[in-house]
Formats: structure tokens, C-alpha cells, sequence
């Protein structure tokens, strides 16, 4: 068939489906604003079809795949695409939801060999593919039509297929897609791992570890529709400015009410409001201002108070505290009642072992005040004076049954590790320092427990600059070990407070409850800048792969010196250069520090160019043109990047991880800019 007569097959057909999307969508009616509870869910569930249906109607489908089941005569067209579709009048699918059991021989199959299986719940389902096809359908019309596979067809396809190009090549804007029409064979293998598992990734820049994560939740609460909720899950993010970026993959793909937050937000909830932590933003940018020399020099305390060796003396000291936890006395309220010790430690020891100390000591006292009021009678009970002696004394020994908030307990017991200030106000939160939220929520989850739901899937991304410690608090608010922990060594830019290997988190773990998987083909940059960016690495000994490019190739990577010119004329310059391209909607320039960024942001507009400056409190990215510290672009994307102070003084040694975060945010262009020397980490 020729490629004029596929289109026009398939153009037919996508009008079909659209009348019947539309008419669905027309059946469904205005909302119910009556109280019947009833009605209520249902028009609930009526909402949620019409969502669904309107993102079918954008986008009804993205792949088609020709399935031959065995036994059956003939091969049958299957259609995937964001949400399944059937027809009303005979229930028939007419689109796959692309989570569905069948839909993972699309992602799976690449050529060769044209008989398949695939896992479903009644079994294994053998088969043959006799055609898969790429569909690209743009607000109801169809654009593009791309064979990877066809019958008969010799040899496997390839990953770099013609469809998976175009995609690639399109141009930012200031949101993270979904990537669920390109889904490759490995990413999809880690979307669909089982539930029950702590799931470790290990992603080189570009690789789409963040969007496969995300799409692993959407697969998980359609896979286990009955066991996992969306708002019993959590998306841990390094700050707010990346969780607005990714904040339209979820909708896209019809997941709603998961929480999005950051570890920090996350504790401070958890402690109640009686904690805030110092201005984070600051610190932050003096550290990475700071020259590379000090920073390896200087003391790492988040290190250290993340470890599980700090995480082991924060449960012994509060073990050794319970075991001394109930008071060694009676309890005697009137003269001829009195209750032994022993009987009052037996009563402790008798309450669930798993439930939060002070909710223990609650229920004891409880019990006891009710023992109380049975020993002394109805008659005695009456009389006021009895009861107002009896209960005062009931208050007197429930004051020595302590009940600490978790930083007087930290203070208390690791003096050397965190101290309260000489004057402690109730009324105002207590300031501390980023590091030391890990180990107060242990202690407070340890005393007092939580409101907070138990998690049925947590998602930790830039997970390397997560400590142990964060992740032990984490697994205590979930039932079973169930995760999508996912970064990369290689940008491990926050040594202070992360881990330097995988292990060090997965240890945590038994090793039935991990998987690990290494995806190290980055569908981001052009082969110039990944390679470019190789280089940088390359005298460093992580234990990660190397990222391998897809084929896509791309003007070269340029490095300039300035020259005579000032360096906000140099960047000018380019910018000049880059802005007559179309396809560069979103340019960064990269500064070194938080204070370059600021200046050269001024020096921009000063000459026309309407540049917005990112920095360490942003909520939001908005695109176009945007000067940023190169330590805040990491998890983000930009069409093309500009170093501006890509000089051997500002990139030294230590800071190989730092500049290779850089240069890998950049999808078509990347030009280096320096003064008199180049860093030589480029050079190697």
C-alpha cells in the first residue's frame, strides 16, 4: 500500500472514531447538582468519562498494532492510545488504553521474530504481529503515519525509528510531556514491574526517568484498580519549581489527586507546624559559590545525619528511653487503693508494640483513670471532694510519664547533634536546619504517629541526593515496600547530603522487596552534546554507564572565547543568533552562581533581550528566555543552553558532575563561553 493510501485508511477511520467519541460526549449531559448521594456517584463517574473522552478526542490514539491471536483466522487491528474507547452500540474496543495487558506488545515488540506473547489475567496469550504503525494525531487530525513493522519485514527495528525522530526533534515549552506514544521497550519493562517492590532506576541525563515514573503510577492505579488509590500516593520532587514543570504529564494521562510536594513540605506536615527550617534558598547558593576546594574540605553534616549508622543511634536511643519509659512507683489515689508498678508496666507491655509511644502511654493512663473510678465505687466517686483528691493525683502521676516534643527529645539525647535555643516560644514554629528534619520526623513517627495516610506507592525523584535516613522515615509510612526511586549518580551534584551508590538506599531493604534498573540511552540531547558531555565525566570511576545517544544528530557543540568583548555582550550575541530559529522556543543561559545569574539577567534586559532569572525559591518555570545557576536547571530541559562563564577557574575538578548537569539540559544547541582558559573538563 502506498503511503498516500495508508494515510487516507487511516484518516477514514479517525473520523469514525472521533463521531463516535463526539456523540459518546454529547450522550453524557450536564452535572447533577442535587443531593441524592447516589446520583452524586454516579455523576462522579459520569465526570471522569467525559475527562476521559476529551482526551481521547485531542488524541485518540497514537499506535496501531495487526495481532493474530492463536487459533484465530485472522489478524485483528488493535488501536492504543491514552484512554480506551469502546463503541456503544456493540461495546466493541475501538481504542486500547495503553496500560492494558495486550498494548504491551506495542512497546515490546520491535522486529524479528513476529510471534509474541503477552502476560494477561487469565494467562499467557500467544500470537503474531503483522504490522505496528505510528500514528501522530494533533487536536483531532492526523499528521503523520510511520510502519516500523510490517509482515515479513527481516532483522529487528530500530529504537531510532523515524517516528521516534520526528518526536524527538519538536521543540519545549515550559511543561514536561508524556512520553506514552514513545514508551520504549526498557522503559516499559519498568513501568509494568509489580507493585510490591522498592524499584531502583538509574537514569543518565535524558534518559526519561522522571516521565517513566510518572507513567508508572498511572499503570499502577489501572493494573491494581482495587488495591491502591491516587490519593494514597506521592510524588516527592526536589522543589516546587520542578513539580510545576511535570505538573501536566498526570492530567494528561487522566490520573488526578496523587499529592505532588517536596521531602521538606512533606516533614514540616508531619511535625505539625512546630518546626520550620531555616531559609534553605540561601544556604544553598552559598555552597555552590563557595570554590571547589572548600566545599570538599568542608565537614558534609548532612552526610553524617543521614546515614543508617545515625538512623541505628536515633532507634537505640529511643528504645533504651521506652524500656525505662513507665514509671517506677505505684499508683495510689486515696489511701487503701493502690495499683503496683509491676501491674502498671504489664498493662504498658500489653499495647501493640507497633503504635506510637505517646499513643501507648494515652491509652495506659486511660486505663488507669477507669480503674480508678471502678476501685473507689459510684458512692466514693460522688463525692467531690474524693474526686477532685483522686483525679488531682491521677494528673500528678500522669506528669511523670513524659511526653516530649521530638526536639526536645533530639536535644536532649544527642547534644552534640542538635541544641534548642535558650528561650523556646510555644507560640512560634522552632527553626532548624534541612539536615535535621529526617531525624525529627523519626523521633515525632516514633512518639506520636501520623494522620498523614500510609502510602500505597511513593515516587522519590533526584533520589541520589536523598539520604538513608529520609528513606527509612519514608518506608515507615508504608505498609508494604512499594517505591519508584529513581536519579543519577553522574548528577549527584548535592554531595553534602547524598549518597555516592545505589546501595547505600536499597540496603534499607530486604532483597526480594528491590529491583534495580539502568537505562542509559538518553533520547534528550543530539549526539554532539551527549558525547560532549561523555567527555566531562570521563575521568571520574561512578560505576554508571555512560550515556549512549540515540541517532539523532545535531549542529556541533560550540566553545568561543570572549575575546575583547564584556560577557553580556558575547551572550548577546548569541542570542541573537539563536533567537531567528523557530525551533529554539526555550533558551537558558547557565551561570555559575546565583549572584552571576542576577547580574547578567540585568545586563540582558539593558539590552532588549526580556530574560526572566530563575532562583532557589521559584514555584514556577514560564519558558522563552530564562537565566538560571546551573545547580537549579537540574530535572529540567531547555531547546538550547548557553555557559557563559565556562572558564577554568569557575569549573574545577570537583565540579565535573556540575558542568555535565549543564550541558546535558539542552536538547538542540549548546555553546561554552570563557574568558581566557576553558575549563579543561571539557578537554580530556
Amino acid at each position: 500500500m502506498s503511503p498516500d493510501a495508508k494515510f487516507k485508511e487511516e484518516e477514514s477511520r479517525l473520523h469514525r472514531v472521533l463521531n463516535e467519541i463526539r456523540s459518546q460526549l454529547a450522550g453524557i449531559g450536564p452535572r447533577y447538582t442535587g443531593r441524592d448521594y447516589t446520583e452524586q456517584v454516579l455523576d462522579d463517574l459520569r465526570q471522569e468519562r467525559k475527562q476521559r473522552l476529551e482526551v481521547a478526542e485531542r488524541e485518540p490514539y497514537f499506535g496501531r498494532l495487526d495481532f493474530r491471536e492463536a487459533g484465530e483466522a485472522s489478524p485483528v487491528p488493535l488501536y492504543i492510545g491514552k484512554a480506551g474507547v469502546g463503541e456503544a452500540s456493540t461495546s466493541k474496543p475501538l481504542v486500547i488504553d495503553w496500560r492494558a495487558p495486550v498494548a504491551s506488545l506495542f512497546y515490546s515488540f520491535t522486529g524479528g521474530d513476529p510471534s509474541v506473547r503477552y502476560d494477561s489475567p487469565e494467562g499467557t496469550v500467544e500470537g503474531t504481529v503483522f504490522l505496528k504503525r505510528n500514528l501522530l494525531v494533533r487536536q483531532s487530525t492526523l499528521q503523520r503515519v510511520v510502519d516500523s513493522y510490517t509482515e515479513g519485514q527481516e532483522g529487528e527495528a530500530a529504537v531510532t525509528d523515524e517516528f521516534l525522530l520526528h518526536r524527538l526533534g519538536e521543540s519545549k515549552d515550559n511543561k514536561l510531556r508524556d512520553i506514552v506514544s514513545t514508551i520504549q521497550q526498557e522503559q516499559d519493562a519498568i513501568i509494568r514491574t509489580d507493585k510490591n517492590k522498592a524499584l531502583f532506576i538509574q537514569g543518565v541525563a535524558g534518559s526519561g526517568k522522571t516521565t517513566v515514573a510518572l507513567h508508572r503510577l498511572a499503570y499502577l492505579l489501572y493494573r491494581y484498580k482495587d488495591k491502591v488509590r491516587a490519593d494514597r500516593m506521592m510524588i516527592l520532587a526536589p522543589n516546587r519549581m520542578f513539580l510545576d514543570y511535570i505538573s501536566g504529564v498526570l492530567p494528561e494521562l487522566g490520573v488526578g489527586d496523587i499529592r505532588q510536594t517536596t521531602f521538606a513540605e512533606w516533614a514540616l506536615d508531619i511535625l505539625g507546624g512546630t518546626v520550620e527550617v531555616a531559609k534553605s534558598a540561601a544556604a544553598l547558593e552559598r555552597w555552590f559559590e563557595r570554590k571547589t576546594i572548600e566545599r570538599e574540605r568542608e565537614e558534609a553534616p548532612g552526610r553524617r545525619k543521614g546515614s543508617r549508622a545515625f538512623a541505628q543511634r536515633l532507634n537505640e536511643a529511643l528504645d533504651r528511653w521506652e524500656r525505662q519509659f513507665v514509671p517506677d512507683e505505684p499508683f495510689s489515689p486515696e489511701p487503701g487503693f493502690t495499683l503496683a508498678a509491676e501491674r502498671i508496666e504489664a498493662w504498658f507491655r500489653e499495647e501493640p508494640q507497633t503504635d506510637p509511644l505517646m499513643k501507648r502511654r494515652e491509652r495506659v493512663l486511660n486505663r488507669l483513670k477507669r480503674w480508678m473510678e471502678i476501685q473507689l465505687g459510684k458512692h466514693r466517686w460522688a463525692d467531690k471532694t474524693v474526686r477532685s483528691r483522686a483525679t488531682a493525683k491521677w494528673k500528678v502521676y500522669s506528669a511523670k510519664w513524659p511526653s516530649p516534643t521530638a526536639a526536645e527529645f533530639y536535644a536532649r539525647h544527642f547534644p552534640d547533634d542538635f541544641q534548642l535555643p535558650k528561650t523556646v516560644s510555644k507560640r512560634k514554629p522552632l527553626t532548624v536546619e534541612a539536615e535535621d528534619l529526617p531525624a525529627l520526623v523519626l523521633i515525632h513517627l516514633r512518639l506520636y504517629g501520623s494522620d498523614s495516610p500510609m502510602y500505597d506507592h511513593i515516587v522519590i525523584d533526584e533520589a541520589q541526593d536523598y539520604s538513608p535516613l529520609q528513606l527509612a522515615v519514608l518506608m515507615r509510612r508504608q505498609r508494604v515496600p512499594s517505591m519508584t526511586v529513581l536519579g543519577d549518580l553522574q548528577q549527584g551534584i548535592h554531595d553534602y547530603a547524598g549518597v555516592r551508590r545505589w546501595e547505600e538506599l536499597m540496603e534499607l531493604f530486604g532483597e526480594e522487596e528491590t529491583a534495580y534498573y539502568e537505562l542509559d540511552r538518553s533520547y534528550r540531547s543530539t549526539m554532539e552534546i551527549i558525547e560532549f558531555a561523555n567527555r566531562i565525566l570521563a575521568g571520574l570511576d561512578g560505576g554508571v554507564k555512560p550515556a549512549r545517544p540515540v541517532f539523532r544528530s545535531g549542529d556541533p557543540v560550540e566553545t568561543a572565547a570572549l575575546g575583547e568583548r564584556s560577557r553580556a555582550d558575547a551572550v548577546a550575541e548569541t542570542l541573537k543568533a539563536w533567537r531567528s530559529r523557530q525551533e529554539l522556543g526555550t533558551i537558558a543561559v547557565l551561570c555559575r552562581t546565583a549572584e552571576a545569574s542576577a547580574r547578567l539577567q540585568a545586563e540582558l534586559r539593558e539590552r532588549g533581550f526580556d530574560a526572566a532569572l530563575l532562583t532557589a525559591d521559584q514555584q514556577a518555570y514560564g519558558g522563552g528566555l530564562t537565566v538560571v545557576p546551573v545547580y537549579l536547571s537540574k530535572g529540567l530541559e531547555f531547546d538550547a543552553v548557553l555557559i557563559p562563564d565556562a572558564d577554568e577557574e569557575a569549573y574545577g575538578p570537583g565540579d565535573a558532575k556540575l558542568l555535565y548537569v549543564g550541558c546535558t539540559r539542552a536538547l538542540h544547541r549548546l555553546k561554552l563561553l570563557y574568558r581566557e582558559r576553558l575549563t579543561p573538563l571539557v578537554m580530556i
